[in-house]
């Protein structure tokens, strides 16, 4: 989400020629012609005195001075760019909140919860942005994200919110007209819902080690039907059509609403060192409408570890 910063056109036009190491690409990337992009770089050397680039007819490379320059413009572009996505939350005095988070966190556990905090702080706009996209929270304009990964976040404060319990999940209206769901294997008589979401860190737990860890080590994980989204996964299990692996923090509010049951007891829980967390700029911390937030965030997640244990 590029932050438009007024008065930096050139400077945009450096650090796209910097980065790409071409005039056509760098053109392509701000919407320009690749002579308008000449044009600049040219007139940026008129006035410096020194070249910024070499050219030959299949490369271009910035020179020794160039490289200097080309540096100072990225940072001073993502200083200014910070400075007025501080700016804008400055003005918005308090009485706007941005979250983003992904999908089925902020359908299945954050939004069902939110009435409470609008109710407690009803002078303050909630905006919540869905997307699997990690955002900057410095350069976007967005105040605070909840996450799931390992909680790495160089330069950001990071609060873990609470951990996974993955375990079978139906409709009731299933086990009313299909074969009974009484030990781990009967499952095998059911149609499983797979779910092969994929992280840069790691794998969702699949059907094939819940049912090891629920001693049934014969199992073709070939069947099935499989999706790419954790939502999509459970939905389908409430519509009646799979078993899946729900994760009990993303299923709770079904499970209490009766919308799906857990027909074993029995749950595996992923690597300790993954998790839910809470992720905002450390320099927000003591804003009072984010600490608010934070607050309740973490009644919340409280109150959900209390349920899992």
């Amino acid at each position: 989400m590029p932050v438009h910063v007024p008065g930096t056109r050139a400077l945009k036009v450096l650090e796209a020629a910097g980065r790409r190491l071409s005039f056509s690409r760098a053109a392509d990337d701000l919407g320009i012609t690749p002579a308008a992009v000449s044009h600049q770089i040219k007139e940026f050397e008129a006035q410096l005195g020194f070249s910024l680039f070499t050219r030959t007819s299949r490369t271009m490379r910035l020179t020794e001075a160039g490289a200097v320059v080309y540096e100072s413009t990225v940072h001073a572009l993502a200083d200014i760019e910070r400075a007025i996505v501080r700016a804008q939350k400055l003005t918005r005095q308090a009485r706007q909140l941005k979250v983003t988070s992904c999908a089925i966190l902020a359908s299945k556990w954050l939004v069902p919860r939110l009435e409470e905090f609008r109710t407690s702080r009803p002078d303050v706009n909630i905006s919540i942005d869905v997307s699997m996209e990690i955002r900057d929270l410095r350069r976007d304009d967005f105040d605070v994200a909840i996450r799931f990964g390992a909680g790495k976040y160089a330069g950001l404060c990071v609060e873990q919110l609470f951990d996974n319990m993955i375990f079978p999940i139906c409709s009731p209206n299933l086990l009313k007209s299909g074969p009974p769901l009484k030990h781990p294997r009967d499952l095998l008589q059911h149609t499983l819902g797979h779910d092969s979401w994929k992280g840069s860190e790691m794998t969702w737990p699949t059907w094939r080690m819940w049912l090891a860890a629920a001693g049934v080590d014969d199992f073709d994980d070939s069947g099935g039907v499989h999706f790419n989204d954790s939502a999509q996964a459970i939905q389908a299990a409430i519509d009646g059509h799979v078993v899946a692996l729900g994760d009990f923090a993303m299923v709770a509010k079904d499970l209490s609403a009766g919308r799906l049951i857990r027909p074993f007891d029995f749950g595996i829980k992923v690597p300790a060192e993954f998790g839910y967390f809470l992720v905002y700029p450390p320099e927000v911390a003591d804003e009072p409408l984010i600490a608010d937030f934070r607050g309740w965030v973490h009644e919340e997640a409280r109150k959900t570890r209390d349920e899992i244990a």
